[in-house]
């Protein structure tokens, strides 16, 4: 039960995180390297898979796909780029932060009553996938977002000139 609970806390803390480098995020230009590299660092976790004490099932993992991608619309939903200052910006929603605590919310509740019935290794590697398919649609969406105002940016740069 300790393990959930401080499992639980940091979850937390990461995600207070997230939402305080997203508002930073705000005031200065996107990049495709700023959409894209979290994704890509964070599919080092797959090695946990090495070691059998977090693998998971089949039918496990396709649950937990289907329930992260489901949640990836609303981060899609609350992620819009905008052109400001002659450059790419990610727009500032309201809505974000309390989307995201909800998200955590949702996912320590769910964790405290899996955790009777799933051991701890099996639910950390669920909860991975679930944490990694909700990311990796939503920044997929984000890029194509990005790129496409980078192309009006520059036609509207082209035209100006």
């Amino acid at each position: 039960m300790l393990e959930i609970i401080v499992s639980s806390v940091l979850a937390l803390c990461m995600g207070l995180l997230v939402i305080f480098v997203r508002m930073k995020a705000s005031h200065k230009p996107a990049s495709a390297k700023k959409i894209i590299l979290p994704p890509i660092f964070m599919s080092t976790g797959m090695l946990m898979f090495i070691e059998p004490f977090f693998r998971v099932t089949f039918s496990e993992i396709i649950e937990v796909v289907i329930v992260g991608m489901l949640f990836s619309i609303v981060l899609v939903k609350t992620s819009r780029f905008e052109i400001r200052e002659n450059d790419v910006y990610l727009k500032r929603s309201k809505a974000f932060g309390f989307i995201l605590i909800g998200l955590l919310l949702i996912r320590i509740i769910a964790k405290l009553l899996l955790s009777t019935e799933i051991n701890v290794g099996q639910l950390s590697g669920m909860f991975y996938l679930l944490a990694f398919s909700m990311i990796v649609p939503w920044r997929v969406t984000m890029y194509l977002q990005y790129r496409k105002l980078l192309g009006e940016l520059n036609n509207i740069q082209t035209k100006g000139v």
